[in-house]
C-alpha cells in the first residue's frame, strides 16, 4: 500500500507540536522533576515517558496498523511491518534537565529506508523537516547545503561519549586530532539536533556514535539538504544504521572527517 509521507510528516509534525508543548511546562518546572538512571550519563525522567506516549498515541491511532520503535518502551510490531516510525521524545535528556536546547525527532521508515522526518527544538520552536526527494526545510524555508573547502572555516559538532560506547577509548585522540586544523568543536548535546544544524549550515560536519533512532530523520535532512552520510570509512546505511559510527557534512568537511576518521579501526 502506498502512502503520501508528506500526509503522514503532517501527523508527525502535529504530534512533535504537542510534545514540545509537554516537555516545554516540565523544563519550566524541570528542578521538580525525579531523574531515572538508565546507564552511564543516560538520564530519563517522567517527561520523556510522557512524550513518548503521547507521539505513540498520536501516531498510532491515526496509523494502527504500523509498526513503531522509542527511546523509552518497548516497540510496537503492527500488523503491517512496512512502515515503522521512530521516535526519540527528548534527545538530549541531560540539556532538558539543565535548561538546556533538547529536540524531539521523529523519523517514518518504509522498508528499511527512511522516507519522511522531523527534528523540532521547543525551546527555540525550530521545525526541521524532510520528505525523501523533496527537500529539507526550517520551518518551512527550504534548505540548500554550502559546501566548504577551506579547512580552517570548519565548524564540526560531536559528543563526548560515555563508558559505555565502543569507541569510547581514543575518543579524545580523535577529537584532538581534528581540532588542531579547523574552526571549532562544538558540543550541542543532542545528535538529532548536530544533524538538523549540518543540513542548515551552523556546523560544516558531524560525527559521533550515537542510537540511529535519534538520528534517522536527521540524516534525511542532510541528505535532502544536498550534505553526505557515511560512517567512518566511508560506507553506506548497511554499517552506520548498525554500527551508530556516523559521519554527516557537507561534502568538503566530510572528506576532511574521512581522512582523520578513517585509521580508527574498524567495528565490524
Amino acid at each position: 500500500m502506498f502512502v503520501d509521507p508528506a500526509i503522514v510528516l503532517a501527523d508527525m509534525i502535529e504530534a512533535a507540536r504537542r510534545a514540545g508543548a509537554l516537555t516545554l511546562e516540565h523544563f519550566h518546572r524541570r528542578e521538580t522533576l525525579e531523574i531515572g538512571v538508565k546507564g552511564p550519563g543516560d538520564f530519563v525522567s517522567i517527561a520523556d515517558e510522557q512524550s513518548e506516549t503521547l507521539i505513540r498515541d498520536h501516531l498510532l491511532t491515526r496509523y494502527p496498523d504500523w509498526s513503531l520503535s522509542g527511546e523509552e518502551f518497548p516497540p510496537v510490531k503492527g500488523v503491517d511491518d512496512t512502515y515503522r516510525f521512530l521516535v526519540d521524545p527528548i534527545d538530549g535528556t541531560t540539556n532538558f534537565l539543565w535548561g538546556l536546547d533538547y529536540t524531539i525527532t521523529i523519523a517514518l521508515r518504509r522498508a528499511g529506508e527512511t522516507i519522511c522526518g522531523l527534528v523540532y527544538n521547543p525551546v527555540t520552536d525550530e521545525m526541521f523537516t524532510a520528505v525523501k526527494g523533496q527537500g529539507a526545510y526550517l520551518n518551512g524555508k527550504r534548505l540548500e547545503m554550502r559546501d566548504s573547502a577551506d579547512v580552517s572555516q570548519m565548524v564540526v559538532g560531536t559528543g563526548l561519549p560515555t563508558p559505555n560506547l565502543s569507541m569510547h577509548a581514543g575518543a579524545y585522540a580523535r577529537l584532538d586530532a581534528i581540532r588542531a586544523p579547523i574552526g571549532a568543536v562544538r558540543v550541542l548535546g543532542s545528535a538529532a539536533n548536530c544533524c538538523a544544524y549540518v543540513a542548515c549550515g551552523r556546523f560544516t560536519g558531524y560525527f559521533e556514535q550515537t542510537g540511529f533512532v535519534d538520528t534517522a530523520a536527521g540524516i534525511l535532512l542532510v541528505e535532502e539538504a544536498g550534505g553526505v552520510v557515511t560512517d567512518w570509512w566511508g560506507r553506506g546505511p548497511e554499517f552506520f544504521e548498525k554500527s551508530g559510527l556516523l559521519i554527516v557534512a557537507n561534502p568538503g568537511t566530510h572528506r576532511f572527517l574521512l581522512n582523520h576518521l578513517s585509521s580508527v579501526q574498524r567495528a565490524d
